[in-house]
């Protein structure tokens, strides 16, 4: 395996962060890559150096925050007791910034639908939905309940500036699905 020169790991670390920033501040479309240059303090050359354009870097901005979710929120993932996994709302949480861009008005309205997608495929991977299906439930139409339903209150939650903590939040989401799935 390759050994990843720093400058550059930071060099894009400043890029994604200014990314962010910005889409916190204004709509995506009036971004401009001069932008990011002049809030990352590295040159539109370097940005250039590791993304087509400001569509490529959003892409990699998003993939990299759904895979992180996926890693460090799975029940499979062998953590230690010492590292437990977080729960999708400590990761929201902690990533509060990203994700308040991401699913405000001023965010990538394309985030939502790519949100949605890994949502779906995290509860056809990890959930039980065999008390659904006993109830004569199609899967199909449990996760169009359940997916969609999911991502509104990650909203709102953003939205409304994190009223409740997510530790409340993930046993306010465990008795709503207890209630719609058994």
């Amino acid at each position: 395996m390759t050994k990843v020169d720093r400058r550059i790991l930071k060099s894009q670390a400043a890029i994604k962060k200014a990314m962010t920033e910005l889409m916190s501040e204004k709509k995506f479309d009036a971004i401009t890559l001069k932008d990011i240059s002049d809030r990352a303090d590295v040159s539109r050359r370097t940005i250039y150096l590791h993304y087509e354009d400001k569509y490529d870097l959003l892409d990699k901005l998003i993939e990299d925050h759904i895979n992180e979710l996926r890693e460090s929120c799975s029940s499979e993932s062998e953590i230690s007791s010492a590292h437990r996994k977080l729960t999708w709302f400590e990761y929201f949480e902690h990533n509060y910034l990203f994700f308040s861009a991401m699913l405000s008005s001023k965010g990538a309205p394309f985030f939502r639908s790519r949100f949605l997608e890994f949502v779906i495929e995290d509860i056809k991977s990890e959930w039980e939905m065999s008390e659904g299906k006993k109830q004569g439930l199609y899967e199909d139409v449990i996760l169009q309940f359940i997916a969609p339903a999911y991502v509104g209150i990650v909203e709102w939650w953003f939205t409304n500036q994190m009223p409740y903590p997510p530790d409340v939040m993930e046993k306010q989401l465990e008795i709503l699905l207890d209630n719609n799935l058994s």
